[in-house]
């Protein structure tokens, strides 16, 4: 088994939809608040992506540098459809800026930008971290429709932009995987971390708003 099969594999047995805040979601149960909560707990990742990726551009070689920064400014340009999600739930913008998280979001956070200090492990990292966005989004997008009535375009144009484009940014990712020369048994336990991070997160939202 290769390194991605691996790491594929890991994120299928701890999936974020396993997750009982997803589960949750999935089924209809959060309520407006629950989800009001989320939409600031997960705005701390949201607008962190983007500096998780500065240090791995700046060790990147040449030949990745423009495709990851063009992946980083699409980045920049969700934190905005984000606000507009959380603005459909009745957090305001200021509001949603001035918050910080609670201390296991904090931890989260900090747990992943610590994996982004070198160029293959900040890659497996956000890989991990990714590759399972594009199938998460479209299963918010289902429940948001069937069960919170949330339709329209400002409530859906975060999740609907990553049906797509995390497919191209862990595609990304993972072509540098595939040429790593990092030893292997290093690159499984950054994932592992990023996988526990991302629950991490999740446990806080269920803790604090469910």
């Amino acid at each position: 088994m290769n390194i991605i099969q691996k790491i594929d594999e890991m994120i299928e047995e701890r999936s974020l939809l396993k997750h009982p805040f997803y589960q949750m979601w999935s089924d209809g149960k959060l309520t407006q608040e629950s989800l009001a909560g989320y939409s600031k707990e997960y705005f701390q990742l949201v607008k962190s992506v983007p500096s998780f990726m500065t240090p791995i551009i700046a060790k990147s070689p040449e030949s990745v540098v423009g495709e990851l920064v063009e992946n980083q400014q699409e980045e920049s340009d969700h934190i905005k459809p984000w606000i507009a999600f959380a603005g459909e739930l009745g957090i305001p913008e200021d509001e949603l800026i001035s918050y910080s998280g609670t201390a296991k979001t904090q931890k989260a956070v900090s747990d992943l930008n610590q994996l982004m200090d070198t160029f293959d492990g900040g890659a497996c990292a956000m890989y991990a971290f990714e590759k399972e966005i594009p199938k998460i989004s479209q299963t918010k997008l289902d429940g948001l429709a069937e069960f919170y009535g949330m339709t329209s375009n400002e409530a859906t144009e975060y999740f609907k932009l990553h049906t797509e484009a995390d497919i191209r940014h862990a595609a990304s990712w993972r072509n540098i995987l595939e040429k790593s020369s990092v030893d292997s048994s290093n690159l499984i336990e950054i994932a592992d971390k990023s996988i526990s991070a991302q629950n991490l997160l999740l446990d806080s939202c269920y803790k604090e708003y469910c």
